[in-house]
């Protein structure tokens, strides 16, 4: 009896040290999330040669984009946006580097991740990956071999990996994100023509009243309450337009000129004339039905980012 109970009393105190390291033993394999890193401003001037005109690889409403190199391990390439002196000083950056932190838990895909911040007095600047992308805007508007380079099946995947990011940001990020201006410029194409959403979540930056780069991509009730998901599918579905018709949004005249022809069928006006024109056209209608589902006239009629990404995978397929 006295060799059980020695036994039991044994057993006892292994089980209670097992017991008492597993949590700390599963806390440490936990995976985690690093969030965006904040540069001092002085690296920044170093990773752009003090903002130099000649690293500028693009330009928004928001900021102004550098190529800029900053050290890890080794060198990195980064993409530095600058935000525009004139919405820093009106305090539209409040916040800043709590919302960024946030943001920078984004990692999907078919986003592009933010992976660092700097602010001080005047300056706010946020660090992207940089991974030799151009925006779809530039495939589309600027560049005159885009339309050759971007077929109609390399503009099916884009839309619906476009589509892929987005619902990521409103369904699985908690809480949600809202992108607050999803526009041509704001899709970027990499080498393997996949489709990676940028800009998001910073539409604080910016008053409602700043109409430069949104108009058009936005829909009415966006004046009077703001960014929404549903504002974001309105978005979604004039970038759609944009890859069936090969034209720009124009500050709405595309939605006003395409969506009579999505009802009535006219299909051969609406699709881009620099490209030929499929046997097989039932792909690009279903994409131009969806289009026009996304424009809805009012925010309770336009279908789920969800939803979209259902119908756009089967087409991509």
């Amino acid at each position: 009896m006295i060799t059980l109970s020695l036994s039991l009393i044994v057993l006892g105190m292994i089980l209670f040290l097992a017991c008492k390291k597993k949590p700390v033993e599963s806390e440490e394999t936990l995976p985690v999330k690093l969030c965006a890193r904040a540069y001092p401003l002085s690296e920044i001037h170093a990773a752009t040669d003090g903002f130099n005109d000649r690293r500028i690889v693009g330009q928004g409403r928001l900021g102004t984009v550098y190529a800029g190199t900053v050290e890890k391990q080794e060198q990195v390439v980064v993409a530095v946006k600058r935000i525009h002196p004139f919405l820093v000083l009106s305090n539209a950056g409040f916040g800043f580097s709590s919302v960024l932190k946030w943001l920078s838990l984004a990692q999907h895909p078919n986003v592009v991740p933010i992976t660092g911040f700097s602010e001080a007095p005047g300056e706010r600047v946020i660090v992207m990956e940089f991974v030799h992308m151009v925006s779809l805007e530039f495939y589309l508007h600027q560049n005159p071999d885009g339309a050759s380079l971007l077929d109609w099946n390399k503009r099916l995947r884009i839309a619906a990996g476009a589509a892929r990011g987005l619902q990521y940001l409103h369904e699985v990020v908690a809480p949600c994100i809202v992108h607050g201006c999803v526009k041509s410029s704001n899709i970027l194409i990499d080498v393997n023509f996949c489709a990676r959403v940028s800009d998001y979540g910073l539409n604080f930056l910016a008053p409602v009243v700043e109409k430069r780069g949104v108009v058009g991509y936005v829909d009415e009730e966006y004046w009077g309450g703001g960014a929404s998901k549903e504002s974001d599918v309105y978005g979604l579905g004039v970038v759609l337009l944009e890859l069936l018709s090969g034209k720009g949004c124009e500050g709405g005249l595309l939605v006003k000129r395409a969506l009579p022809l999505i009802r009535e069928n006219s299909f051969g006006q609406l699709l881009d004339p620099r490209l030929v024109i499929p046997s097989d056209i039932t792909p690009l209608v279903r994409l131009a039905k969806v289009a026009s589902a996304c424009l809805g006239n009012s925010r309770k009629c336009r279908p789920c980012v969800a939803q979209v990404v259902t119908i756009l995978n089967n087409l991509e397929k």
